[in-house]
C-alpha cells in the first residue's frame, strides 16, 4: 500500500505540473493582443472598420498559438470579431457580459474562467484583457479572450496506469481521463446547489449527475479508498489521492487500482497459512521477495521514465513559449518600425498635398493678379511718356512728378506679385504666435480684385486686443484663402454679396469664423464635407481636396475645423485653435530694412 501511495502521489504531481504548464502557457497572449494597434482602431470607429481584417487577425492567432478560438468583446459584452466568424456555430453576435471573464476585463483586470461553451458545447479555459483606447476614459473599450482546449491534454492521460480527474470548488467534475465521468457530481448536488450552477450557466444545461463514487476507507495521509456504485470503474476498488491548484481554484484526483494489494494479500494469506509446509513457505518466501525486488526495480524505472517524460515536457514547453515570445517580440518591432515608415510617407503626402493645393488657388487667383498689373502699368507707361515730354520741353518738376508716380506704381506691383511669392512658399514645421487679423488680412488682399469686381461687402471687426494663436502661420494663411475663396464662389450668383469674418475668445480658444450669405451647405452634404473628392461644384471647378487638407491642417495645429449653416441662411465655417500670448516686440534693424527694400 505504501509503494502504491508514493508510485500514486509522484504521477500525481507531475500531472498537475503538466496541467498548469498547459494552462499558463497561453495567459501572456490576450493582453498582446489587446495591445495591438488594429484592435484599438477597430474598436474606436467599428462603423467605417473592416471586421473581415479583424477576424482574419484573431484566427492567425489562434493557428499560431494553438488556442480553440479568440473572439472580441464590446463594452455591453456583444461579440464584434471572432476567429470562427466562418462557421454555422460562431460567436458573433453573441452576448457573453454574464461571464465572469468579461465582468473581471471590464473592470480593468485580466480575467481567468472555465466552462462549458454556450454555443460549441466544448469544455475550455478562458483567458481575458481589456482593451483600452487613449481617450482619457478609465473604462475599457472592449475585452479580448482567448479559449484554451482541454481535450487534448485529456487524452495524454490515457496513456497512464491510473484515473485522473480534476473538480472544482463545487466538486464538479470538470476534466477526466473517462469521457463517462466528464460532468458529473463528485457527490450528490442539493437542489440548491444545482439550481445556482445552472444560473450560473457554467456548464450550460447539463443535469451533473452523480458520479457514484463512495468511500469505504480513509487514512491519517488524506488518502481515500473508494469504489463506484455505477460506470466503468465499479469492477474494482481504488486508491484516491487529491492535490490542490490553487491558481486555478480546482483538485486534482488520482485513483490508482487496489489489485496489486490485493493479490499481495492472497498471496501473504496463503504463505501465512502453512499449508504447504516450510519448503513452500520458504520457496515461496523467496518467491515473493524475487518478486517484489521486481516490482521495486519496475517501479523505479517506471520513476525513472516519468520523471524523464515530465523533465522533457517541461524542456519543451519552455523552449515552445520561448520561442513564441522572441517571434512576438519580432513582429512587434517590425510592425513599429513599418508604422514609423508609414507616418513620414503620411506626412510628406500631406505636405505634398497641401503645396498642390496652394498652388491650385494660385491659378485661380492668376485672373484677379492680371488685372490689378495691367492698370499700374499703364498708368507707367502714361506717366513715362508725359515724363518725356516735359524734358523736352525743359518742365524738369513736372517730368520728377510724373517719375515719382511711376516709382510708386512700380512699388504697388512689387506688392502684388510678394503675395504670390509669399502664398506659393512651403510652410514650416515649428508653432509660433501667430497673428489672426494679420493672416485675415493677407488673405483679403489675395482676393482684392475678385471682392471690388463682385461688389462683394466684406464685414470684419477684429477685438482691439489682438487675437493671437499658437500655430503655423503659412499653414494658417492657407485655410483661411481656401475658405475665403468656396465663400466667394459660392456667392457668385447673389446681388448683394456678403462675406461676414469674425473673431472671439473663448477662455483658452480663439474662435475664427468665416459665414457667407450664399445658398449655403445641403444637410445631406454636411456628413461627407470633409472627405476627401467630395464636392458640391460644378464638374471641372474643383477636386473635393480643399476643405479635407483644410481639416487635416488644423487638427496638426491642434484645433478643430467646424463646417455648418448660419442662422440668416449661407455657409458658417468656425476654426477652433489654441489661444497664444503675443509675441514680445523687438526693435527692427535698419540693415534688414534696406536688405528688404533693396530686393
Amino acid at each position: 500500500m505504501a509503494t502504491l501511495k508514493d508510485e500514486a502521489e509522484n504521477e500525481l504531481r507531475l500531472s498537475a505540473a503538466g496541467l498548469e504548464g498547459h494552462l499558463s502557457r497561453h495567459d501572456y497572449l490576450p493582453q498582446m493582443i489587446a495591445s495591438r494597434e488594429d484592435i484599438e482602431r477597430f474598436l474606436d470607429t467599428p462603423e467605417i472598420g473592416d471586421s473581415m481584417d479583424i477576424n482574419l487577425l484573431l484566427d492567425s492567432f489562434r493557428h499560431t498559438t494553438d488556442v480553440s478560438d479568440v473572439y472580441l468583446l464590446d463594452r455591453q459584452g456583444i461579440t464584434i470579431a471572432a476567429s470562427n466568424w466562418h462557421r454555422d456555430d460562431t460567436f458573433i453576435g453573441q452576448n457573453y457580459d454574464f461571464r465572469p471573464y468579461f465582468q473581471d476585463a471590464i473592470s480593468g483586470r485580466p480575467g481567468r474562467f472555465y466552462g462549458l461553451g454556450i454555443r460549441s458545447m466544448d469544455r475550455g479555459y478562458y483567458f481575458s484583457a481589456p482593451v483600452r483606447l487613449d481617450d482619457g476614459d478609465r473604462t475599457p473599450d472592449g475585452v479580448i479572450v482567448v479559449k484554451v482546449p482541454l481535450d487534448q491534454l485529456e487524452a495524454s492521460w490515457a496513456e497512464q496506469s491510473a484515473d485522473l480527474l480534476v473538480t472544482d470548488n463545487d466538486n464538479i467534475i470538470f476534466m477526466a481521463s473517462q469521457p463517462e465521468l466528464r460532468l458529473s457530481a463528485l457527490y450528490p448536488l442539493s437542489d440548491d446547489m444545482h439550481e445556482t450552477l445552472l444560473e450560473t450557466r457554467r456548464y450550460a444545461d447539463e443535469p451533473l449527475p452523480p458520479s457514484g463514487m463512495e468511500i469505504f476507507d480513509s487514512h491519517t495521509d488524506n488518502s481515500l479508498l473508494v469504489r463506484f456504485s455505477h460506470g466503468p470503474l465499479s469492477d474494482q476498488d481504488y486508491l484516491r489521492l487529491s492535490r490542490p491548484l490553487p491558481d486555478f481554484d480546482w483538485q486534482m484526483h488520482i485513483l490508482k487500482s487496489l489489485d496489486p494489494v490485493h493479490n499481495a494479500q492472497w498471496q501473504s494469506a496463503l504463505l501465512a497459512g502453512g499449508l504447504y509446509g516450510m519448503v513452500i513457505l520458504g520457496s515461496g518466501f523467496g518467491w515473493q521477495r524475487l518478486r517484489l525486488r521486481r516490482e521495486r526495480e519496475q517501479f523505479a524505472e517506471r520513476e525513472r521514465q516519468t520523471l524523464a517524460r515530465a523533465r522533457d515536457e517541461l524542456e519543451r514547453h519552455v523552449e515552445d513559449r520561448t520561442r513564441d515570445l522572441l517571434e512576438s517580440n519580432q513582429r512587434l518591432s517590425d510592425e513599429i518600425d513599418e508604422r514609423r515608415r508609414a507616418e513620414a510617407n503620411l506626412r510628406q503626402a500631406q505636405d505634398e498635398l497641401i503645396q498642390a493645393a496652394k498652388l491650385a488657388v494660385l491659378g485661380q487667383l492668376a485672373a484677379g493678379i492680371n488685372h490689378e498689373l495691367n492698370q499700374p502699368i499703364a498708368a507707367i507707361r502714361a506717366y513715362a511718356e508725359n515724363a518725356r515730354a516735359f524734358l523736352e520741353r525743359g518742365r524738369t518738376e513736372m517730368a520728377t512728378a510724373n517719375l515719382d508716380q511711376i516709382v510708386e506704381l512700380t512699388a504697388r506691383m512689387a506688392d502684388i506679385s510678394a503675395q504670390l511669392k509669399q502664398f506659393s512658399r512651403k510652410s514650416g514645421e515649428q508653432l509660433t504666435e501667430v497673428s489672426v487679423p494679420a493672416c485675415f488680412d493677407y488673405a483679403l488682399r489675395l482676393f482684392q480684385a475678385r471682392i471690388s469686381d463682385a461688389n462683394v461687402e466684406v464685414v470684419h471687426d477684429p477685438p482691439d486686443e489682438g487675437s493671437w494663436v499658437r500655430a503655423d502661420p503659412v499653414r494658417l494663411e492657407q485655410v483661411l484663402v481656401n475658405l475665403i475663396g468656396n465663400a466667394l464662389q459660392a456667392m457668385a450668383d447673389n446681388s448683394t454679396p456678403r462675406l461676414m469674418l469674425g473673431i472671439h475668445h473663448h477662455g483658452n480658444e480663439v474662435h475664427i469664423s468665416v459665414v457667407d450669405n450664399g445658398p449655403g451647405i445641403d444637410p445631406a452634404s454636411l456628413a461627407r464635407i470633409f472627405e476627401p473628392f467630395f464636392t458640391t461644384k460644378a464638374p471641372g471647378n474643383g477636386l473635393g481636396l480643399g476643405l479635407s487638407i483644410s481639416s487635416r491642417i488644423i487638427e496638426d495645429l491642434g484645433g478643430r475645423l467646424e463646417a455648418g449653416n448660419a442662422s440668416e441662411g449661407g455657409a458658417h465655417f468656425l476654426i477652433v485653435l489654441p489661444r497664444a500670448m503675443p509675441p514680445r516686440q523687438t526693435s527692427p534693424e535698419p540693415q534688414t530694412q534696406e536688405t528688404t527694400r533693396h530686393e
